[in-house]
């Protein structure tokens, strides 16, 4: 796959690229890809997660609806490098008047701290997901410093002392058809009426008429409305979005009632809990590409691989300087994440999106590395950042 190795597919030939060391345990290359539609450039990040200087945390602007660039996000959190993350609710265009959240896709894990779930599928913004995958999907590293591919489910609850209501929202931009969903402070000041647009099949569908929002402070209702409302939620209170039976719910509560709310994000296939974790959806499992990946759409991209039984992490984005444009197709980005060593592997946002920094050692602020494709680098809701303790 690498240049010089013929068609795509191709084992690599030649020398490797030199690579470059960050920090201990990180090292940055690039290199050209034959990929079917030309050639495409890679900047590939290796983190040795065994190195115990170097750990992998979420970027993030603070707020869960809020956006910054990614070399912003990595000075401001002291990260040596890092790439973009997850897909994110960019533009609001089939539904006039209401704002466009700029909050991910999937689930996220931030210091161990649950942060938000995902939406559903048919709300997501990006390429079709492939078949099998969904917007629970993570890429994540536990408390043990492996990393690993997962799913992350939503169990929560809204407790009366006569009912117990399911919670199935937490700080995302679009709630199921007739559900409930809860706003932290962690969500932001951006209105929360995104959440009660479209349907669980159909993001462009209209925004619900019959909606309910009740405010929790200290565990007690304090206040009502009959539309999702905006603003910065308080320490101490949380929020209480209903869509039509979700709605019809929330109704029922009354000033002063007691109410105790809780949610966790249950992983699928780990015990281990989770220091860190960022949504998109998997492309390589087992060392072997997904099935029905689509091998005809090719674009800039960016994409992690886990190797070495997870405690290796390749972080790839691509060049989107106009002679590399074309990018890799998805199915492509699985066989070069394969090549590279990955036995698992992941795609991240694209296009404008995909972005890599890495600090030169001794530079006080890092640098992007590959050319972005909209010309300058584009807020993210979200990253990948590598870090290394003195």
């Amino acid at each position: 796959m690498l240049a010089g190795a013929g068609l795509v597919g191709a084992a690599p030939a030649g020398a490797a690229p030199a690579a470059t060391t960050i920090a201990p345990g990180v090292e940055y290359t690039e290199f050209d890809i034959a990929a079917t539609r030309g050639l495409a450039h890679a900047h590939v990040l290796s983190v040795d997660l065994r190195h115990p200087r170097v750990r992998v945390g979420l970027l993030y602007p603070g707020a869960v609806a809020a956006r910054a660039t990614v070399s912003g996000l990595a000075d401001a959190a002291g990260a040596v490098a890092g790439v973009n993350g997850d897909f994110f609710n960019i533009s609001e265009t089939q539904h006039p008047g209401v704002e466009a959240t700029g909050a991910p896709v999937g689930p996220a894990i931030a210091a161990g701290r649950r942060l938000k779930a995902a939406v559903p599928n048919g709300q997501r913004f990006g390429p079709a997901l492939p078949p099998g995958t969904s917007t629970e999907d993570v890429l994540g590293v536990g408390t043990d410093r492996r990393a690993r591919l997962d799913r992350l489910a939503l169990h929560g609850s809204v407790r009366t002392d006569d009912s117990v209501l399911d919670l199935r929202g937490l700080d995302q931009y679009a709630l199921p058809e007739g559900s409930i969903g809860a706003f932290t402070p962690g969500w932001g000041s951006v209105s929360r009426m995104r959440a009660v647009c479209g349907t669980d099949t159909d993001r462009a569908a209209p925004c619900s008429t019959d909606t309910h929002e009740v405010t929790v402070t200290d565990g007690r209702v304090v206040s009502a409305a009959g539309t999702p409302g905006r603003g910065a939620i308080p320490s101490g209170t949380t929020v209480l979005v209903g869509r039509e039976a979700g709605a019809q719910q929330l109704r029922k509560l009354s000033m002063g009632e007691p109410v105790r709310i809780r949610h966790r994000l249950v992983a699928a296939g780990t015990r281990v809990p989770y220091d860190f974790a960022v949504g998109g959806y998997p492309v390589l499992a087992h060392g072997r590409p997904l099935p029905g990946l689509d091998a005809t759409t090719s674009a800039v991209r960016t994409a992690a691989g886990i190797a070495n039984g997870g405690r290796r992490l390749l972080l790839l984005a691509l060049d989107g300087a106009p002679e590399y444009r074309t990018g890799l197709t998805i199915a492509e980005v699985a066989d070069v994440m394969r090549e590279l060593g990955s036995t698992d592997a992941f795609s991240l946002d694209g296009g404008g999106s995909s972005t890599l920094v890495a600090r030169e050692p001794g530079a006080a602020a890092v640098s992007v590395r590959n050319h972005p494709s909209g010309g300058a680098e584009r807020p993210v809701p979200n990253g990948v950042g590598v870090f290394s303790r003195k």
